[in-house]
């Protein structure tokens, strides 16, 4: 197929079909935008207030200004891509491959970060460079530049695991959120700062005493504790066993040997993962709650709920048992067992593969690798980088929602979608497939239906016939 340098055809042929007026077509999306981002931003910003355990001055004084602060950066990403859309075409008297979706884009998403809290910048850029990779990684592997590895999301999830554990276990290697959430999952033990005890190999662990008591008292069984269920039997097993296992002299967890310490870390994270996305399908669980009450039970025992906790516990489990079973062999505790123990520990993704997950802790090692980079003098230190960042990696994503929506993240195609209320699905991308990109091969069903007071003679030529506009 050949690909045109620029096609001739106004905004309203490509762009904004739904109204031929650009001032009206951006005020549409500027609503639509504005109505969603509050919605998305109200809750999120109330939940986290809570969660912070935030005094009654915040919610007086201090919510409702950060709730509206953040909708103004989302609605003002959504409106102004618009305004430059219109604005570029007027400029260049049509499109070019790069205009319809990255040009607009990029002065849009800078204005719109600029208006955000700094506070919140950082965060957005990981998210949005994160997701500006993954869909360069697809576009390159649809132009065949690049061929996909079999299980890549989880070889480089053990990379990133291992490189970030290491610094968990090195003192000063992470500070802020990292740190913290590491601390959550892991555990205190593993920090460095926590000393290592002084006694004797040979030594017997504190909890032997009461392992002999319960095999004391598990001698004299009633008839009545023969009748236990099963769980009660096996919960007693695992104590029995857990109480009676070694510790290493250099191991940090004093109140546990290491068989009940790796244990004990899955059982919990496990629980963690659950939970949370027990969670996460609530608002779906409360729509059908009225209309299909027989399908709540399906929710608590979806195999993805059951999927993450596994991921989770196994990620622990294995970290901990890896860094005991070093330590054993060793006879020594080295922050370089951090490596091999989060590598391993990091095949735990088997249970739940993320593509989203690997790229995001990546780009967060990236980013952490840098400031270490800067604090150490070898790296150079931009001004502004991450509000630029966040613009280039938007308008790549807004390229690919464009030209080439099948190499997008679906979910971010969705919320994109919820953004505009359907909105970006309208554009004709019949006339952007000379391009080369196959942009209306997802959306081969529609065709707008145009004015024809308001579109060129060249358009009249090239658009199929019939077909209706739906905002979905």
């Amino acid at each position: 197929m050949t690909v045109f340098s620029k096609i001739p055809h106004n905004c309203y042929e490509v762009g904004h079909t739904w109204s031929p007026s650009c001032v009206r077509a951006a005020a549409d999306v500027t609503r639509s935008a504005l109505e969603v981002s509050f919605k998305v931003y109200a809750p999120l910003y109330l939940i986290a207030a809570v969660l912070r355990r935030r005094k009654k001055d915040y919610y007086l004084k201090r919510l409702l200004p950060e709730i509206l602060w953040s909708t103004s950066f989302l609605t003002a990403n959504g409106g102004l891509y618009i305004v430059f859309f219109c604005i570029l075409r007027r400029l260049l008297g049509g499109f070019y491959s790069w205009s319809a979706g990255f040009g607009s884009a990029l002065p849009a998403s800078y204005i719109a970060i600029l208006l955000e809290r700094k506070s919140r910048r950082g965060l957005l850029t990981i998210y949005m460079t994160n997701l500006a990779t993954e869909t360069l990684f697809r576009m390159a592997v649809t132009r065949g530049l690049v061929k996909p590895i079999n299980h890549g999301e989880v070889l480089l999830f053990s990379i990133t695991a291992s490189l970030f554990m290491f610094f968990f276990r090195s003192k000063d290697g992470l500070k802020g959120f990292t740190m913290s959430a590491l601390k959550f999952i892991i555990g205190k033990e593993e920090i460095p700062s926590h000393p290592v005890t002084a006694e004797p190999s040979s030594s017997k662990p504190p909890e032997e005493p009461a392992a002999i008591e319960t095999d004391s008292q598990a001698s004299a069984v009633t008839p009545k504790a023969r009748g236990k269920s099963l769980a009660a039997y096996t919960r007693e097993l695992i104590e029995s066993i857990c109480k009676r296992g070694p510790r290493h002299r250099c191991c940090k967890h004093h109140h546990d040997n290491c068989i009940s310490y790796c244990i004990k870390g899955f059982v919990r994270m496990f629980s963690v993962g659950y939970l949370i996305q027990c969670c996460l399908k609530v608002p779906s669980a409360f729509r059908q709650m009225f209309s299909k009450p027989s399908r709540l039970p399906s929710f608590l025992y979806h195999k993805e709920n059951f999927q993450l906790g596994a991921f989770l516990g196994s990620f622990v489990s294995i970290y901990k048992g890896t860094s005991c079973l070093l330590r054993w062999v060793r006879n020594i505790d080295d922050e370089l067992h951090a490596l091999i123990a989060g590598f391993l520990a990091g095949l735990s993704m088997f249970f739940y593969k993320s593509t989203s997950i690997s790229m995001y802790l990546f780009s967060k090692l990236v980013e952490t690798m840098y400031f270490k980079g800067i604090e150490a003098g070898q790296c150079p230190y931009f001004p502004h980088a991450d509000t630029i960042l966040y613009a280039i990696s938007t308008a790549i994503c807004f390229q690919a929602a464009v030209m080439e929506v099948q190499n997008l993240r679906p979910s971010y195609w969705k919320f994109l979608l919820r953004l505009t209320k359907g909105r970006f699905a309208l554009m004709n991308r019949h006339l952007l497939d000379v391009f080369g990109t196959q942009a209306s091969r997802d959306f081969k069903g529609f065709v707008p239906k145009l004015d024809p007071r308001y579109i060129s003679v060249c358009s009249q030529a090239m658009l199929p016939p019939g077909g209706d506009i739906q905002l979905g």
